[in-house]
């Protein structure tokens, strides 16, 4: 369901569970941290691409994950959101179709972000009895400014490609079918630059805020999983569930 290749120094990785909109189990996450360390530690990567298959980035989380209740240890989604602010390798993503929940918030931790006008985002984690994650708290301001971040975390209102390129939330805007075309172009750029200058940039950029994310992240886990293990919370995603 995750499937990865190797095409001229770059690390192509596909998110592949078309039956469930490319929902995204706990073994996938722990596959997508394997592939993104692998090559950190491999000197030739130039940069790393994210896909879907399908016409679809993902749908977010499997639904039936939030069921169980959680200390505050990192989930596999949370392991593998690290491991993206951890590496030196550039992150490209082609983001077509549906961006829901983690499908949103990772990008945020991408160095380029190619969608359509069409593509949909949405962080719906207070509607679902939970808060934001993946460092959102704090870095979704930074990146599209105050008042569209509260939009997006508090009201969880939906928002398109061109509305994600308007804020900033993009890099650039593709036709349908073609945005891997783009992650591929930006990737080959990347190629032709000297590797340890590169990953060096790459690491001062993200180490400039790369503590206080993590700390972050850290309490925004105790307050999700808190959150998850309530009886509200509980009942939101069984009734989700039941009617899905």
């Amino acid at each position: 369901m995750i499937r990865s290749e190797w095409s001229d120094d770059v690390l192509e990785i596909t998110i592949d569970r078309a039956d469930k909109r490319n929902a995204l189990s706990h073994s996938m996450y722990d596959e997508l941290t394997h592939q993104i360390e692998m090559a950190s530690a491999e000197p030739r990567c130039a940069a790393i691409i994210l896909s879907g298959a399908g016409g679809m980035f993902t749908a977010g989380a499997d639904i039936g994950d939030f069921q169980t209740k959680r200390n505050h240890d990192d989930s596999p989604a949370i392991r593998y959101i690290r491991a993206l602010m951890r590496t030196d390798v550039p992150v490209i993503a082609a983001v077509e179709g549906f961006a829901i929940g983690i499908g949103s918030t990772m990008l945020q931790h991408c160095d380029f972000v190619y969608t359509t006008a069409q593509t949909r985002f949405r962080m719906p984690f207070v509607q679902l009895g939970l808060c934001p994650e993946a460092g959102s708290s704090v870095l979704l301001e930074r990146i599209v400014g105050t008042r569209r971040a509260r939009e997006w975390l508090l009201q969880c209102k939906p928002f398109t490609g061109s509305e994600a390129l308007e804020a900033g939330f993009a890099t650039a805007l593709a036709e349908p079918g073609n945005t891997l075309m783009l992650a591929r172009a930006a990737a080959q750029d990347l190629t032709r630059m000297p590797r340890t200058s590169l990953r060096q940039s790459k690491a001062l950029l993200r180490n400039m805020s790369q503590a206080e994310l993590m700390q972050t992240v850290d309490e925004e886990v105790r307050t999700f999983n808190d959150l998850l293990n309530t009886d509200d919370t509980q009942r939101i995603f069984k009734a989700f569930m039941e009617n899905a």
